[in-house]
């Protein structure tokens, strides 16, 4: 950094602090709103360890042998960018531009900016993935570089974070440091424990990690933190820092009221802090390691299974996605403490260094596929589909990340039987489909559950596999081709009256059902619409309009599934199909699969009935009465 050449580096390192806390006010009496005090309360933290701490090169952002810096209280992005504005990437005029149209520099930090991982701002998420960047750095890259996360008081309170606590301690992740802010104030008022420094320190170190309390605003005590961190080779760190929340501004400092607003006057804020300046951090470069390659379009050997044997779409997904592992040494797997269940057992026993086990921790597991992607690995990451829902908000905010990630929901509807509806997915897709830019796809048999589990891994973005418990007739050979978008057409022919439109176990009920009906002289198109979004739309006009009427029938709840991913294809539309949708309309218990479908209304015999009902709805008086 540059200022006076008769400073100590005491004197630097607070006239740093004090430069990060003017250029957060700034930003955000130029935006007109933001989180300033939240900013200035970590200011002095954050100066010492880009100052000394901190390796990166901001040249080359995909330099592997980068530290990350993850903000997990995303709303001080005006200590943030400060920060990037004092190393030189950002200018003043950008800084300004704080919160503005086409601004990079959100209200939260995104990866629009190449120095991001991660979205944050969704408080509690941003520990959870800074463990799995070190899990990656531990255990598949092998590097030095570490993990510093900024974290809030506030957020303490979110089961995720000590979800992390836990699993960093368990995993002994040295190379992770937490940050924590304890400024006392959160949005309307004192946090659960307010400054005591000892009630965080007891919870942490239960979990396994090694703390170190500070005064905040101390920058001795600041740099010797930091050096204690890098020097704890066991276990991962935390620092616990007394701060005070709009520290240097006498009108807000401490104050209740003052969170997520501009300083009442700024002027007068930047001159108690002493004016603004412009000092400059050389940031220590990377010590080792070049930029990570991502490999794609390796061939994978995948199992294949015969027409007409039974198997299940989870084993087709265990078999393929170790069959995936053996051809890309990117491919990770997370479990869930399910992975006799989902069949990720299959990796894990074939490939147990890139195999994740995160017990009942969802959130944790989701966190980390996100952490294990920024590094370049390709997770997949496998529970039960109703339990994918805990950890949603991480799904949601992993899109806002643009992470590359791969879910997949084994037992889903109620076809999995007995074991009742606590088990049972029949939101996901909805949930799923609702997530921006994702890929929804739901197999009814093996090949192409195994094919599409090949797929997942060349895609960008959040992708989602829906398996099924029980097993399924094969309907389609081993060299049959599946993309993402596409559906397969298996009962066709010029005179078909009606299409039914199925996806897993509800295609094997539609192509009975249309069996059913042939014999009693009705045409049925049936369609697999494997892939729920994006869905097959030139398919299903197609269908349409050469049979008039769409019957859908899901293993789902009605809402957002399926069904409607049909309907969507005709909202633009002038001319509609007549249309009727099957779907699980009132809450399971346990009983036999079989048993399930038919109590939901969804089995073969539903399927008839629904076909003769939009037939019928269309006979004149005098056809009906004939």
């Amino acid at each position: 950094m540059r200022r006076k050449d008769t400073m100590t580096d005491r004197q630097r390192l607070k006239e740093l602090g004090q430069q990060l806390r003017v250029d957060a006010v700034r930003a955000a009496d130029a935006a007109g709103s933001g989180h300033p005090t939240s900013s200035m309360s970590a200011a002095d933290l954050m100066a010492v360890l880009a100052s000394g701490h901190l390796r990166y090169d901001f040249d080359a952002p995909e330099h592997a042998g980068n530290d990350h810096l993850i903000f997990s209280k995303g709303h001080a992005s005006p200590l943030l960018y400060s920060l990037y504005k004092a190393c030189g990437v950002i200018s003043d005029a950008e800084l300004l531009r704080y919160r503005r149209l086409g601004s990079p520099l959100e209200g939260h930090p995104t990866p629009r900016l190449p120095w991001v991982d991660v979205a944050t701002g969704s408080l509690g998420q941003g520990l959870p993935i800074g463990a799995g960047v070190a899990l990656a750095g531990t255990s598949l890259d092998r590097l030095p570089y570490r993990v510093w996360v900024l974290c809030g008081d506030s957020e303490l309170a979110e089961g995720s974070v000590w979800e992390s606590f836990e699993y960093a301690g368990q995993a002994r992740l040295a190379n992770l440091t937490a940050i924590l802010d304890i400024n006392r104030l959160g949005q309307r008022g004192p946090t659960r424990h307010g400054w005591d420094l000892d009630a965080y320190r007891r919870r942490v170190e239960a979990f396994g990690w090694h703390t170190v309390e500070i005064d905040g605003h101390d920058v001795e005590q600041i740099d010797a933190a930091y050096r204690e961190a890098a020097e704890t080779t066991d276990r991962p760190t935390a620092i616990i820092a007394r701060t005070v929340k709009g520290a240097g501004v006498s009108a807000v400092a401490d104050q209740e009221g003052a969170h997520g607003k501009p300083v009442p006057d700024a002027e007068e804020a930047i001159s108690e802090l002493g004016g603004t300046r412009d000092m400059r951090i050389e940031v220590a470069a990377p010590t080792s390691g070049g930029v990570r390659q991502r490999p794609g379009g390796a061939a994978v050997d995948l199992p294949t299974f015969d027409v007409g044997e039974e198997a299940a779409t989870r084993d087709a997904f265990g078999q393929a996605v170790t069959a995936a592992g053996t051809a890309r040494d990117d491919v990770v797997v997370l479990d869930g403490e399910v992975a006799d269940s989902t069949r990720a057992k299959f990796f894990a026993a074939e490939h147990p260094e890139r195999f994740f086990e995160f017990y009942i921790a969802e959130q944790q597991m989701i966190a980390a596929a996100v952490g294990l992607q920024v590094r370049g690995w390709t997770p997949y990451a496998a529970t039960f589909a109703a339990f994918l829902t805990r950890a949603y908000d991480f799904i949601r905010m992993a899109a806002v990340s643009r992470a590359d990630i791969n879910l997949v929901g084994s037992h889903a509807g109620v076809s999995i039987g007995e074991d009742g509806p606590s088990q049972m997915g029949l939101e996901d897709m909805a949930a799923l489909r609702a997530v921006h830019n994702s890929v929804v796809l739901h197999p009814c048999d093996a090949n192409s559950s195994a094919r599409l589990t090949a797929g997942m891994a060349e895609h960008d973005g959040v992708s989602y596999l829906r398996t099924m418990r029980g097993k399924t007739p094969v309907l389609y050979g081993p060299d049959e081709g599946f993309e993402i978008g596409g559906s397969k057409v298996l009962r066709s022919s010029g005179a078909d009256e009606v299409t039914v439109v199925g996806a897993g176990a509800t295609v094997h009920e539609a192509l009975a059902a249309a069996d059913k009906l042939a014999g009693e002289g009705v045409a049925v198109r049936v369609i697999d619409a494997y892939s729920v979004k994006p869905v097959d739309a030139p398919t299903l006009r197609a269908a349409a309009e050469e049979t008039g009427r769409i019957v859908t029938v899901e293993d789902h709840w009605p809402e957002g599934g399926l069904g409607d991913a049909v309907l969507d294809v005709f909202a633009d539309t002038r001319s509609r199909p007549r249309t009727m949708k099957l779907a699980v309309s009132h809450m399971p218990a346990s009983a036999a699969p079989d048993e399930q479908r038919r109590e939901a209304g969804i089995d073969a015999g539903a399927i008839e009935a629904a076909v003769r009902g939009i037939l019928r709805q269309e006979e004149t008086p005098a056809a009906a009465g004939a």
